[in-house]
């Protein structure tokens, strides 16, 4: 693989990636609720569930899900029916201050529920497996070993992947001060709740309608 060819990657899946997702509001959700550092729990949960996708994608099950109308539209719905769960769980979350609900959240989060979470929502959604089955092939050099490319591309996703979403993480984490009001934090989980219940439902209705 040729050095340009790597850096174009990085700057696509960059530009890619750094636009808000289900997971990013959910390592901001996470960060400003549970701290940065718990939130990495999330981060990785996520990292995890592209990996696996990634894998898949090179295992040939981006293309099944491509012709398999009933296997993309199973997957859709389970994916879009986890972001709803999540989006009813924050609409009805108690409007305490961050700051004040701390000790009790690290409690009732544990960072194994917050690794799975950040999993379920990343892996919920089979346009990934599309997306790195359409993607990988522009960036692997034909005649060169294909294992040790995929490799290369996969790690650079996972870092780039993580990075991103540690920032999200963080800058949650810096909000908790500013969100130490219970009318602020209402609205934040009204916000977020109604962000999980949007992309969920737009999962669901896109799967119908195909």
């Amino acid at each position: 693989m040729e050095w340009w060819t790597w850096m174009t990657f990085v700057g696509v899946i960059t530009a890619l990636i750094i636009f808000p997702g289900p997971v990013a509001l959910l390592c901001t959700t996470h960060g400003l609720r549970f701290g940065r550092h718990r939130a990495f729990a999330t981060v990785l949960g996520g990292g995890v569930a592209s990996l696996v996708l990634m894998t898949l994608s090179a295992l040939g099950l981006g293309a099944i899900l491509a012709t398999s109308e009933t296997a993309f539209f199973v997957l859709k719905l389970l994916g879009g029916a986890y972001l709803i769960y999540l989006g009813l769980q924050a609409w009805l979350a108690k409007p305490q201050s961050p700051l004040a609900e701390a000790p009790a959240a690290v409690k009732g989060q544990s960072v194994p529920a917050m690794f799975r979470q950040g999993f379920l929502v990343g892996i919920g959604n089979p346009k990934d497996l599309l997306f790195f089955a359409a993607l990988f092939p522009n960036f692997i050099t034909i005649g060169e070993p294909q294992l040790l490319q995929f490799i290369i591309l996969a790690l650079t996703w996972l870092v780039i992947d993580t990075t991103l979403m540690t920032l999200y993480a963080t800058l949650g984490s810096g909000l908790g001060r500013w969100f130490d009001s219970p009318g602020r934090m209402r609205a934040f989980h009204r916000t977020t709740g109604g962000l999980f219940l949007g992309a969920g439902g737009t999962l669901i209705v896109s799967s119908a309608n195909r």
